[in-house]
């Protein structure tokens, strides 16, 4: 069955988001409206709600255009592809008309939940393994995937390929695009030693197609955390304007997960976000 391409529900190029938390609910429906251009959602956690908390979510689902961040498929687990969560995702998908949905390069779970993103072996067998695990999740969501770059605390088990190679070789063979996590770029490069522009700047372009920018934990000189619990710092505010620069202005979402401030101080950094924007459109109007 051939993909569907509709875009009315997918965020235009150069948008700005929120990753939708329940302590933000009555603050988002109150907040006037484009303030925030969309919200991101984990549909794990919103695929079987009922009662108020369903009609609460309806509300925002038809105030906001919505986007899908999974956070279970474990792309790169031994486990048999979960096809069954796939077909309720689809019926989700199409019930809030939302076309954007993308899944962590990484795995989760073994005969159980993990309950944390583990990096795939970088061979050139797990890039087969994946893609084909991508392609069949394509065809059952009717939809294009996005695989986003995981953000690592220990070396992939085995590594005939770089992590940039990995990633670049998975796309090609998948055909799929890339949500290109900017923070998670810079948390890497610090926890292995590498140059995050230098990193940034090899991965294709034209797959990018979606960017998250969030604080984190720095738990060393050495070590950095990507807990999603703090304000976005200077150097991977930074590093967006290069990926904006290398990759075109694309909607990017801020992530909060924890120590969630009120809605007003997440806008400040939405608003930075939109500053950003606009500068690499002044700066490169072919990438606007």
């Amino acid at each position: 069955m051939p993909m569907r391409h509709d875009t009315s529900h997918r965020p235009e190029t150069g948008l700005a988001g929120l990753g939708l938390r329940r302590e933000l609910i009555d603050e988002l429906l109150a907040a006037p409206a484009r303030q925030i251009d969309f919200l991101e959602l984990a549909p794990e956690n919103w695929m079987e709600i009922g009662g108020s908390s369903r009609r609460r979510f309806q509300a925002l689902a038809e105030r906001y255009p919505l986007v899908c961040h999974g956070l279970s498929l474990s792309l790169g687990g031994p486990a048999p592809l979960d096809e069954d969560f796939l077909l309720r995702l689809k019926a989700f998908l199409d019930e809030y008309r939302i076309e954007l949905y993308t899944e962590h390069l990484s795995y989760c779970s073994d005969d159980g939940h993990l309950y944390d993103l583990l990096p795939i072996p970088f061979t050139a067998e797990a890039v087969t393994y994946v893609a084909q695990r991508i392609r069949r999740a394509q065809e059952i969501l009717e939809r294009p995937l996005a695989v986003e770059n995981a953000s690592f605390y220990v070396q992939a088990p085995i590594s005939e390929l770089s992590e940039g190679e990995f990633i670049r070789a998975v796309l090609d063979e998948a055909d799929c695009q890339l949500h290109l996590d900017v923070n998670n770029v810079y948390v890497n490069s610090v926890n292995f030693g590498y140059d995050a522009s230098a990193f940034l700047v090899a991965l294709p372009a034209e797959r990018v197609n979606y960017i998250h920018v969030a604080g984190h934990y720095q738990q060393s000189a050495d070590l950095i955390i990507d807990t999603h619990g703090a304000d976005v710092i200077d150097p991977v505010w930074a590093l967006l304007g290069e990926a904006y620069a290398h990759c075109g202005v694309q909607p990017t979402l801020l992530e909060r997960d924890f120590n969630i401030p009120p809605l007003s101080q997440l806008l400040l950094e939405i608003g930075q976000i939109r500053t950003i924007q606009q500068n690499c459109k002044l700066a490169n109007p072919c990438h606007g």
